[in-house]
């Protein structure tokens, strides 16, 4: 580990020459990368964020006992070099690297994982208030750690836990140094100290925020000196920023603007299908998307296939229910999209007490962790809407305000908002969006207060199962239910993409849809 004071004087030098190439948008340095997010982040603390455009930065910052290996959602060992499972599921014990540093010199071991996960689960932690921690259902079913010693730690769980291993992977198992956490209390989020490639150095609120090479990583010394990510929340601003040489990698690049890289030697594109769902919740407490009727006559008057052609360009497929095609041992084929047919919309909602539609309000985001283009989708859905009389007014928010809003749970005439989600396991999204369980009263993401206790049932047996066979049986029951059920406009499975200038090289799309930066140069 370098002396502090070099260190500091490192960070300034670089610093300095980044300023002038922020405000000139000239073409960046060898080792100089700059990254353009399509919203600020909420907080620097994994234990704290739920986004994916957050998730790409700590991914960078932290590392995590698991990872996951690099192209696929296939769990690989990080932090903990290799794991044992006890006959009955209910243990795991890790044996963990020796020799790793946090980045303020602190050592990782045992006693570190064992802090991490104390300060999320246990609500009497003396730091759990350093919180909140949205995503503490991964590791909900964890009874006990246990250190065994000063490098082997053992989780003791409640009952069998399949996505176990995987969640460790995600970003809400990252470890955070607990001497950094100690020090800056609430203000954690905003000095973070991993164990990962590159280490904090400034975040310049709504501007940029600066990552520098940890010469000291474990993993070997990156490539890259320096990471900018800048939030930009426009997509247009986003895509002149990548012409200009302002930003050198952007995530999601809308369709029309897919045409401006394709077949040009300055840039690369990157295309792949991932874990995405893109859908409307529905308001089931209040009003009249109460009834299952009229939330079946709304999938029906939304034309998803010329969403999926005239806005999205074909970048997409249409959706079938709440589980990705990508998850393709746990997806459901046999289930079929719920066609475009407004007369049957009509006639649903006359069954269902309205004849002459209703009013509602719609909560649309500018843009977002994997919002596609909602605010063009957003508007398409009101005019599919409006033709079988159902009048929706839309409201739009930046991201983190639409999130705050949203997660709170949909109430009065908010009967609708847009969501999307990408996810590391077919496990995650319904159990944290669609179990009785997981309405926002209980500390989850059902914002549509849907509730129905068999699709509860499967869930859990889903997940306590460790077959994957009977683990996929029981996951495609809960899709039928579920889609019958219609809580979600279900509209879209994504194609991710991403856009590099042609100095980025060894750049790789991920399933995770992370953004992992070790391995990438910057010429």
């Amino acid at each position: 580990m370098r002396h502090p004071i070099l260190r500091a004087a490192t960070a300034l030098v670089a610093l300095g020459a980044l300023s002038g190439i922020l405000t000139a948008r000239a073409a960046t340095p060898p080792g100089v990368l700059i990254v353009g997010q399509s919203a600020e982040p909420k907080s620097l603390d994994p234990a704290v964020d739920t986004a994916v455009t957050d998730f790409r930065i700590l991914e960078n910052i932290y590392n995590g006992l698991t990872q996951y290996k690099s192209g696929t959602l296939q769990v690989a060992p990080a932090l903990a070099k290799s794991w044992t499972i006890s006959t009955n599921g209910l243990t795991y014990t890790f044996d963990l690297r020796k020799n790793v540093k946090f980045q303020d010199g602190t050592p990782f071991n045992a006693e570190a994982v064992k802090f991490n996960f104390d300060r999320m689960l246990d609500k009497n932690n003396p730091y759990h208030d350093t919180g909140p921690f949205p995503l503490a259902f991964f590791f909900g079913d964890v009874k006990k750690v246990t250190v065994l010693g000063p490098y082997k730690v053992r989780f003791t769980l409640k009952k069998p836990y399949a996505p176990f291993l995987s969640n460790l992977a995600y970003p809400t198992g990252l470890m955070v140094s607990p001497t950094a956490v100690k020090k800056y209390g609430k203000n954690y989020g905003s000095h973070p100290v991993g164990t990962g490639p590159f280490e904090f150095v400034e975040w310049d609120r709504n501007n940029k925020l600066v990552l520098k090479r940890n010469p000291d990583y474990w993993g070997g010394k990156p490539s890259l000196k320096t990471v900018i990510f800048r939030p930009i929340t426009d997509t247009n601003t986003r895509v002149s920023e990548l012409l200009s040489g302002g930003i050198n990698i952007m995530f999601g690049v809308p369709p029309n603007s897919l045409k401006l890289f394709d077949h040009n030697a300055n840039f690369k594109v990157y295309q792949q299908v991932g874990p995405h769902v893109w859908f409307v919740i529905l308001n089931e407490k209040d009003g009249p998307l109460k009834s299952k009727l009229v939330r079946q006559a709304m999938n029906y008057a939304v034309n998803k296939e010329a969403i999926v052609k005239d806005v999205l360009k074909g970048t997409a497929e249409v959706a079938n229910g709440p589980t990705p095609p990508a998850f393709a041992w746990a997806y459901n084929k046999k289930l079929q999209p719920y066609p475009y047919d407004p007369a049957k919309a009509k006639k649903l909602l006359a069954e269902a007490g309205y004849p002459n539609g209703f009013s509602t309000a719609f909560y649309v985001t500018q843009g977002g962790s994997g919002m596609l283009s909602p605010v063009e989708m957003g508007t398409a859905i009101q005019a599919d809407l409006a033709k079988v009389g159902i009048k929706v007014k839309i409201e739009t928010f930046e991201w983190n305000t639409f999130l705050s809003k949203v997660n709170a749970g949909l109430k009065g005439n908010v009967g609708m908002a847009e969501m999307a989600w990408m996810t590391n396991s077919p496990d995650t999204l319904p159990f944290l969006a669609l179990r009785t369980q997981a309405w926002p009263s209980k500390g989850g993401f059902n914002s549509g207060y849907y509730s129905n206790p068999e699709v509860d049932k499967l869930l859990e047996e889903a997940r306590a199962t460790r077959d994957q066979a009977k683990r996929a049986e029981l996951y495609k029951k809960m899709q039928v239910i579920v889609h019958n059920d219609a809580p979600w406009i279900f509209v879209a499975n994504w194609k991710q993409n991403a856009v590099t200038s042609a100095g980025v090289k060894d750049f790789k799309l991920q399933p995770s849809f992370f953004l992992l930066l070790h391995d990438v140069k910057k010429q």
